[in-house]
This record gives structure tokens, C-alpha cells and sequence, in this order.
């Protein structure tokens, strides 16, 4: 006798503007997946109707992701084969489809993801800058939860990692103000309507782009691309906190965990950004004024 079948999860990845970016794989799987589960089932209909898809769709998002994922993982454990979707590029990125691809690995169920847009790395490669390693931040905490905000905001100031956020329109003036105040003037790509006819890549400076949007309303979803601090600036800033205490303090700080004066001296020079004879002349210089 056969055993009965487990059914799978397929997040699948839809257009983040051009329709056409949609894949042939995730299209037949629409097709014949049991059931669709996307964040709004308003927009998505307007999806599955363009390419004459009628498979049944329930809705999934924030404020039902932690029941509704009990619900579908039910289902999937009666054999269903489910897909999700979000509004627009790939489900579990800045999604509450993270969620339920976590409970479906606790509860045994199989996870397959079929690639396709998202929205931060077309940005990412149409950005101008490095694309060797990034970090995707999403949305911001809101303004109004001003501690959490800050947190994060300051975590990235020290990061050497290109940067990539999400913004709504009605928040940018404001994302941009504690940007400006938290990392400073830096290089900044801002994206908007990606793939759509009238995209929208802008390499300017957090500065330049508060004077812009001081004059022009912010329109449609951003994707804000900011570079990252210079490894060569941290180590200033290393180099600049360590300035601020005495050369004797310095050497103190580790040699009272027993780290040899040689060794001491060795790590002193570099932390100060100068060659070690130059720190064993200073020393002698303080002894000798003793």
C-alpha cells in the first residue's frame, strides 16, 4: 500500500514590476500547487488573472503569520502542495514567509525556493558600488520606536559592508535626515520603480539627496543603497580612540593580563598605527622625564 504523501512548500519568487520577469517554473507551479497562499490576495489576483491561473489562493502576512502557518502546515501534512507569495519578488526576504518556512523545517516539511526578483539585489547590482559583500537591512524600525531605531542606526556606523534598505515614500525624508546624522555624507544610490518603465537609479550623496527631496516629493518604493565605511577609515577611528590615552595606560591595559612588556609594546604600536622602536623611544622618553 502506498504511503500517504507529505506535501511541500514552494516559495515562489514574483515580478517586482515587469510581469515579464515572471519564470516558467513558478508559473507551472501556480498552476498546479493545491493552494496559494499570498500576502494580499487583492494584488495577487490581478497576478494569477494576467497569466489565466485559477488555483485557489488564501491570504498570509503579518498580522496572521504564526496561526496561518499552523493552518497550512496542517494542510501540507494531508498532502496539499502549497506556494506561497508576497506582493511582489521573493517570499521570507523582509516577509513574514520566514515564519513559515521556520515552522515547516521544525514540523519535517519540505522547503523548495524557485529564484527570481527581488527588489535588493537588482538594486544592489545597479548601485555603482561594491557588490563584494553587503548587508540587507530592510525597513527601518519606525520613527516612533526611537530606541530601537537608534540601535540599529548605530550598529552601522562602523560597518565597512555595502548597505541596503527598504523605504516607504511618506518616511524617506526622515531616513534620510537620521542617515545623514548617523553615518555621515555618504555615497548613496537610490532606486525606485525597478524594472518598471520608469526606473529610477540615482548615485548621489545622503547630502544631495535631503537637498533633492527638500524641493521634490518622494514617490513609490525606494531602495536605498549606501556604501559602506572605508576599512582604512576604521582603523583611523581605532587608531584615534587609542590616541586619547596616555602611552603608559595603553601599555598597562595589557599587560595586566599578563601579556609580556615586549608583547605589549608590539600590539601598543599597532593599535597606535606607528612602528614599535617608535613606541620603545616613547617609553624611554616617560622614564627618563620621571
Amino acid at each position: 500500500m502506498e504511503e500517504n504523501r507529505t506535501g511541500m512548500l514552494f516559495l515562489c519568487a514574483t515580478p517586482i514590476g515587469n510581469l515579464d520577469d515572471i519564470s516558467f517554473r513558478v508559473l507551472d507551479t501556480l498552476k498546479n500547487v493545491d493552494i496559494i497562499a499570498a500576502e494580499d490576495t487583492r494584488n495577487s489576483i490581478k497576478l494569477l488573472n494576467h497569466f489565466d491561473i485559477h488555483t485557489e489562493m488564501t491570504s498570509y502576512h503579518e498580522y496572521n503569520k504564526v496561526e496561518k502557518a499552523e493552518y497550512l502546515i496542517r494542510l501540507m501534512n494531508e498532502g496539499k502542495d502549497i506556494a506561497l507569495i508576497t506582493d511582489a519578488g521573493t517570499p521570507a526576504i523582509s516577509d513574514p514567509g520566514e515564519v513559515l518556512v521556520r515552522m515547516c523545517h521544525e514540523a519535517g516539511i519540505i522547503v523548495t525556493s524557485l529564484p527570481g526578483p527581488a527588489a535588493c539585489i537588482t538594486a544592489l547590482t545597479l548601485s555603482g558600488l561594491s557588490t563584494r559583500r553587503f548587508v540587507f537591512e530592510g525597513f527601518l524600525p519606525p520613527a516612533d520606536d526611537k530606541k530601537e531605531r537608534r540601535r540599529i542606526l548605530d550598529s552601522l556606523k562602523d560597518e565597512h559592508r555595502t548597505i541596503i534598505m527598504y523605504e516607504a515614500p511618506h518616511h524617506l525624508r526622515g531616513t534620510l535626515a537620521d542617515l545623514a546624522e548617523t553615518l555621515g555624507d555618504r555615497k548613496i544610490t537610490i532606486c525606485r520603480e525597478l524594472t518598471k518603465r520608469f526606473e529610477e537609479i540615482v548615485p548621489t550623496t545622503i547630502s544631495a539627496a535631503i537637498a533633492f527631496y527638500e524641493e521634490n516629493d518622494p514617490r513609490g518604493e525606494y531602495v536605498l543603497v549606501i556604501d559602506g565605511v572605508s576599512l582604512l577609515e576604521l582603523e583611523k577611528r581605532g587608531q584615534e580612540e587609542w590616541l586619547k590615552m596616555s602611552l603608559q595606560d595603553h601599555m598597562a591595559y595589557y599587560e595586566k593580563d599578563g601579556m609580556s612588556r615586549k608583547d605589549a609594546m608590539k600590539q601598543v604600536a599597532s593599535d597606535r598605527g606607528v612602528g614599535k622602536r617608535d613606541i620603545y623611544k616613547a617609553l624611554l622618553e616617560e622614564e627618563g622625564t620621571e
